[in-house]
C-alpha cells in the first residue's frame, strides 16, 4: 500500500492556505512523515507517544510530531518542521514535501479549541536515528497497511471525557491512535479512496 511518494503527493493539497475565521483561536501544526518500509512492501508513517505529564490532557497519547505555532514561525509548515526537530531530532529540510491535509479542530474532546494543520513529507534511505526529547516517551514507525487493518480497530475510552472513541491498537501495550490523529488519517485514507475506521 503506497510504495512511492508520487501516490501520496497526487492526493494532498498543494496550495495550502491557512483558514482565517476571524477568531483568535490558537494554532498548531504537525508533520506526517512517510518513508518506504524496510521490506519494500509499502510505506510507513512516524508517530510519537507523548510523555506522561499531569498538566497535559494529551499525556501519553499517540500523535504526529508537532505543536503550537510560535510568533516567529513564518508558516504552519515551519511550525511542523521546527517542532519535529525539537521533539525527535529529525530535520525535514532534506525531506520531500508532499502537501497538506485538511485543517482540523483539535480540541473537541477537551473543549480547548485549537486549529491544527498537517503537512506531509517523504524520507528516502535508511530509517533515521531519532533523538526524542523530554516531551516524547516513544517513537514508532507504523506501516500504512497496519493502519488499514480492521482487526486492530477498537473502542478507546478517553478517561477525561469518559467517552468511547474509535481507535487503532498498535503492537505495544497502551499505544492507541485515536482523536485528532485518527481524524487526520481518515482524511488521508479518504483521499486515497481506501476503507478506514471512520469516514
Amino acid at each position: 500500500m503506497i510504495s512511492h511518494w508520487r501516490e501520496l503527493q497526487t492526493v494532498l493539497d498543494q496550495g495550502y492556505r491557512e483558514i482565517d475565521d476571524g477568531t483568535d483561536v490558537p494554532r498548531a501544526a504537525v508533520a506526517a512523515v512517510f518513508r518506504p518500509e524496510e521490506q519494500g512492501r509499502g510505506s510507513e508513517l512516524l508517530f510519537i507517544q507523548r510523555a506522561v505529564k499531569d498538566t497535559d490532557p494529551w499525556s501519553g497519547q499517540m500523535a504526529f510530531p508537532g505543536g503550537r505555532r510560535e510568533h516567529d514561525d513564518p508558516t504552519p509548515r515551519a511550525t511542523a518542521e521546527r517542532e519535529t526537530i525539537e521533539e525527535v531530532g529529525l530535520d525535514l529540510g532534506r525531506a520531500r514535501f508532499l502537501g497538506s491535509l485538511s485543517e482540523l479542530d483539535g480540541g473537541r474532546a477537551t473543549d480547548r479549541r485549537v486549529i491544527v494543520s498537517a503537512h506531509a513529507y517523504w524520507l528516502e534511505g535508511a530509517r533515521p536515528v531519532l533523538q526524542p526529547n523530554y516531551e516524547v516517551a516513544d517513537v514508532v514507525w507504523v506501516p500504512l497497511r497496519t493502519l488499514g487493518d480492521n482487526t486492530r480497530y477498537i473502542d478507546y475510552n478517553y478517561p477525561l471525557a469518559d467517552t468511547l472513541f474509535p481507535g487503532i491498537r498498535l503492537d505495544r501495550d497502551g499505544q492507541v491512535i485515536w482523536g485528532l490523529t485518527l481524524r487526520f488519517l481518515s482524511d488521508l485514507f479518504d483521499r486515497l479512496e481506501r476503507p478506514f475506521i471512520i469516514g
